[in-house]
């Protein structure tokens, strides 16, 4: 199959699965057509379908429970229980059990299209160091949760000098129009489950993110205590890969699984909810994207926090650290840096033929 087969093929199957908005699944591809990069961020079933068979050498590795669409926009800020800001993966809508190998080729893959378009200036070796050394070291520690809490001096640890908040965030939020009916039943009574007991709220529809879009997502917005509140739905969809094996009715969703192991201070908002994923929405619970990032940042600090997080996912498998680190001690010089160039290449290609 072509990309365009694909993609229709891999939404056909999402609309088997759940409801789908229509609307946004088009606005998603026509931002898929602006450039590379935002092409590679929304086609994680295009990605699935062909890097067994581009980095077959790679397929080999030790299997752990894995992001599946990692890329260098995968990354965002929450509050933990204790109410500190903490730094790491925010999205784990592709979990699945796959090499360890792929996460790390995907995301070397990103940083490379990014630098195509002007997010990164890193080269490819030095991105390959730098995200290597941050998993190695984070494997052999076992682990290292990223907690900025409130000192500046901590973003440090990701190469930054601060980290801009969502300009007029609520505004946003507040100007939508308010729903009226076509919301599931189950999503309402999930809000009255989650929010304040006998708040007054409003729901809105949204459109975020981008390998998401076309998922069903609703948000809550309230007054609580002299300021906003804001939850969120999203409809749980299972990982692409299981519509590559969906012959053999593999539909299980690792969202929770995943997110609940890895080594972090965790999100208490972030859970899976029936079929929803639920999560609070503020200025500081949010994702981290490059080109909103000072453009004096320290690269190679960020990209070694990439490895180093990407480590703390992988570790949710304990087990798994001393065969991954025996494994990458076998590899060749150079086996990340081959392997996401070719990926890179296949992907831009494949976005030219989708713009075609």
């Amino acid at each position: 199959m072509n990309i365009r087969e694909t993609t229709r093929s891999y939404e056909d199957w999402m609309r088997s699965c759940a409801p789908v908005v229509e609307k946004h699944l088009r606005n998603k591809h026509a931002k898929m057509e602006e450039d590379p990069f935002l092409f590679f961020r929304g086609t994680d079933y295009r990605w699935a379908q062909l890097w067994r068979e581009v980095c077959s050498e790679c397929q080999d590795a030790p299997v752990v429970l894995s992001v599946g669409d990692l890329h260098v926009d995968s990354f965002g800020t929450w509050r933990d229980a204790e109410g500190r800001l903490c730094w790491g993966v925010d999205d784990f809508d592709d979990a699945w059990a796959l090499p360890y190998t792929n996460d790390l080729i995907r995301l070397v893959t990103s940083a490379k299209v990014a630098r195509k378009m002007g997010l990164l200036k890193l080269k490819t070796k030095a991105v390959c160091e730098a995200i290597l050394e941050g998993y190695k070291c984070t494997l052999r520690n076992r682990g290292c949760p990223i907690v900025l809490a409130e000192e500046e001096g901590n973003l440090e640890k990701l190469g930054i000098a601060a980290l801009k908040t969502p300009k007029g965030f609520w505004q946003k939020l507040n100007a939508h129009p308010s729903l009226n009916g076509n919301m599931p039943a189950d999503a309402r009574e999930c809000f009255r489950k989650i929010l304040p007991s006998g708040i007054t709220f409003r729901v809105i529809r949204r459109e975020a993110g981008l390998g998401s879009l076309g998922q069903q997502r609703f948000v809550a917005l309230a007054e609580c205590d002299g300021g906003f509140i804001a939850r969120e739905l999203k409809r749980v969809l299972p990982s692409a890969c299981s519509w590559l094996t969906e012959r053999t009715g593999h539909n299980r969703i690792y969202y929770e699984t995943i997110m609940e192991r890895a080594v972090r201070s965790h999100d208490p908002f972030q859970k899976i909810s029936k079929c929803w994923i639920v999560r609070r929405l503020s200025p500081d619970s949010n994702p981290i994207h490059l080109e909103e990032l000072d453009g004096e940042r320290d690269e190679q600090t960020l990209l070694h926090a990439m490895g180093t997080e990407t480590a703390n996912v992988h570790l949710g498998q304990p087990r798994a650290r001393r065969t991954i680190l025996a494994d990458l001690n076998r590899r060749k010089r150079g086996w990340l840096r081959n392997a996401a160039k070719k990926m890179a290449k296949k992907m831009v290609s494949e976005w030219a033929e989708f713009r075609g």
